[in-house]
């Protein structure tokens, strides 16, 4: 017993300096925004804001990884029984729709900046690139010291890849301010650009997959029904369902055909399974539904290893249908 208080306060204390370190990066993550958008205006550099748009993608990440902290300390009720780990999936959809409007302004101004070029000062390209530079390692390595966290890793590589971003801008400036070529600066921007739309894309495209509960894409499912079929006792699995709740959370039902024995000797293939599946397939969410193997048939209606929905309604409707007619 004191040794689970140990476990729960230390993991507590870390959860509480993850949430901290967030938190900070947030904020400065927020300084470097403001910086580079007054550096953009004030140089008229188009890079620069472009790498602003950029540091937009970082801010949402971290604020979206604090979200996500701060959200999983709040209990389930009756009405949220999953509690609001996907408030943050919509958050991200809405981030994903945000980026890929400013990839279309980057865009668009650097067409114009291609038919009408205008005069650029590198030298505040220097100072507002740098500060984000800075900013941006210093907050990439204090995340890093939280190496157990998934989300302030996810974050710190977000971060350090607006470094590359702001190295790109610093490398602009000095081509305008030793060859006078102004191009530099929407080339680049365009270059920016696409980095944004890409992680635009990866948001999207993730947050569609959860929304619409698909297998997450690092669990085979192949493998994890050879992994479930392994367990002994267990001979045959269907009506398989892997979803994330969110990101990084995955959750499990299915019915497991086991034979016909005691309920004290089925627990420990249900404890067997439950330590597999989160041990190798990062799965901690389980719900499994025991079936005797040689009444499967009568008290399951899906036998297929993923249930079709519409199938199973359309046979219950089908039996209501005949049981009305008789």
């Amino acid at each position: 017993m004191q040794e689970k208080h140990q476990h729960n306060h230390a993991h507590g204390h870390v959860h509480n300096m993850a949430k901290q370190t967030l938190r900070l990066a947030f904020f400065l993550t927020f300084f470097i925004l403001a910086a580079e958008l007054i550096g953009g205006i004030m140089a008229n550099s188009l890079a620069l804001l472009s790498d602003a748009g950029h540091v937009v993608t970082d801010l949402f990440a971290l604020g979206l990884a604090w979200f996500a902290a701060v959200q999983a300390e709040r209990p389930a009720n009756a009405r949220k029984t999953f509690g609001y780990h996907r408030v943050g999936i919509l958050a991200a959809m809405v981030n994903a729709i945000t980026l890929i409007l400013i990839t279309f302004w980057i865009l668009w101004e650097a067409i114009q900046r291609f038919q009408h070029p205008e005069p650029i000062q590198p030298l505040v390209m220097f100072v507002s690139a740098g500060v984000g530079i800075v900013v941006n390692l210093f907050i990439g390595f204090g995340l890093q010291k939280e190496g157990d966290n998934l989300n302030t890793r996810a974050a710190a590589l977000h971060v350090f890849g607006d470094v590359g971003a702001s190295v790109g801008v610093i490398l602009a400036g000095l081509i305008i301010m030793f060859t006078g070529w102004t191009i530099a600066d929407p080339i680049l921007s365009i270059g920016i650009a696409g980095l944004i739309a890409l992680s635009a894309w990866r948001i999207f495209r993730e947050t569609t997959d959860i929304l619409l509960e698909a297998a997450p894409k690092d669990v085979n499912m192949e493998t994890l029904v050879d992994d479930m079929k392994s367990v002994e006792g267990v001979q045959d699995v269907h009506d398989l369902h892997v979803w994330s709740i969110t990101s990084g959370m995955y959750a499990l039902s299915c019915h497991v055909h086991i034979d016909d024995q005691l309920m004290s000797q089925s627990a420990l293939i249900l404890q067997n399974l439950e330590t597999m599946l989160k041990k190798d397939h990062n799965i901690g969410h389980t719900t499994i539904q025991f079936e005797c193997h040689t009444a499967a048939k009568k008290s399951c209606s899906s036998q297929g290893l993923y249930c079709c929905m519409e199938h199973t309604h359309n046979h219950e409707h089908d039996e209501i249908v005949a049981a009305r007619a008789q």
